[in-house]
C-alpha cells in the first residue's frame, strides 16, 4: 500500500465533500506514491507526534485535527519555532506523511455515536443535518435516562472520560433531552434552545456565550476540546486497520496528558 491508496480508502469512509469548506481533509504533507511502512494515529498533528511516528517506523500520521487551518507563513525547524510550520518541517525531515479528517469525521454516523454510547444516552436525532445528507451532521440529540440530573450527568462524564468537566447550571436540574457537540460547540449551542434541549455536552464554549445560554435556560457541561474528541482516535485506528494496514503496524500516540485538573 502507498500513502495515496490509504488516503483514498479513508476518504471513502470520511468523504472530503462532507467537510467544511475551510477545512483540510486527507493529505497535507507527503508523497502519495511513498510506501506505507506503518501508521501512527493521534488527535493532533504536533512535532512530537511526528517524532513518535518516525520512531515507531510509521511513514504516515493520521489525525483528527489538521496541522493548520491557515497555512503557515514560515516553516522553521524545532526548537527555533513552534506551531504548524515546525510540524511541517518535522514531517518533511522525518519522512512522515500527514493526513487528517477533521470535520468529515465530525459529521459521520460513527462519530455521532461516540459520546452518547460512552455516557449512556440514547441518540435520537441531529440538530444540524447536512443538506441532502440527513444521516450526517452536528449536534447529537439524546434521550437521557429516567432520573438523570445535571450532577449525575457530570459525574458520568468524569468517570467515562477521565476529567472533571466545567458545569454550568443547578446540580439538581432534571434532564430529559441532552445534546452532544464535540470540540467547539459553535452554532449548535443556540439550536439547543430552539429544540428544547435541557443540557449541552460540548468540548468548549466562550464564556459570555455560556453565560447567555445559561440564562436562556440551557445547562452546559464543558469537557475540554481535546477530552471530547480523544475517543475519535480509536475510530481512526479502526478505520486504518479496516483499510488494510496490519494491526501490528498501527501505533496510537497518547495525547491525553497535555493538561489535568488538580483537586
Amino acid at each position: 500500500m502507498n500513502v495515496g491508496i490509504l488516503e483514498r480508502l479513508l476518504l471513502e469512509r470520511f468523504p472530503a465533500e462532507d467537510a467544511e469548506d475551510w477545512d483540510f481533509t486527507g493529505i497535507t504533507v507527503g508523497d502519495p506514491n511513498a510506501a506505507v511502512t506503518g501508521v501512527a494515529v493521534a488527535l493532533d498533528q504536533t512535532a512530537e507526534a511526528v517524532r513518535q511516528a518516525a520512531d515507531a517506523g510509521a511513514s504516515v500520521l493520521v489525525t483528527h485535527h489538521p496541522t493548520y487551518i491557515s497555512p503557515p507563513s514560515k516553516v522553521k525547524p524545532a526548537p527555533f519555532a513552534v506551531g504548524p510550520g515546525t510540524v511541517v518541517w518535522e514531517a518533511v525531515r522525518s519522512g512522515v506523511a500527514l493526513m487528517s479528517f477533521h470535520t468529515a469525521l465530525d459529521v459521520s454516523p460513527s462519530a455521532q455515536k461516540v459520546l452518547p454510547e460512552k455516557l449512556g444516552l440514547e441518540l435520537t436525532g441531529l440538530l444540524q443535518p447536512l443538506p441532502g445528507r440527513p444521516q450526517k451532521g452536528y449536534g447529537h440529540v439524546c434521550q437521557a435516562p429516567r432520573g438523570m440530573t445535571l450532577e449525575k450527568l457530570a459525574r458520568v462524564c468524569e468517570k467515562e472520560l477521565g476529567r472533571a468537566p466545567r458545569v454550568w447550571g443547578r446540580s439538581d436540574l432534571p434532564l430529559s433531552f441532552v445534546a452532544c457537540a464535540t470540540g467547539s460547540a459553535g452554532s449548535v449551542a443556540r439550536d439547543c434552545l430552539k429544540a428544547g434541549v435541557d443540557c449541552l455536552i460540548c468540548g468548549e464554549l466562550k464564556y459570555h456565550e455560556s453565560l447567555d445560554l445559561l440564562h436562556g435556560g440551557l445547562a452546559i457541561v464543558e469537557l475540554g476540546h481535546d477530552v471530547s474528541e480523544l475517543p475519535f482516535v480509536e475510530l481512526l485506528r479502526v478505520a486504518v486497520e479496516q483499510a488494510g494496514v496490519p494491526k501490528d503496524r498501527i501505533v496510537v500516540v497518547d495525547q491525553s496528558v497535555n493538561w489535568t485538573c488538580w483537586s
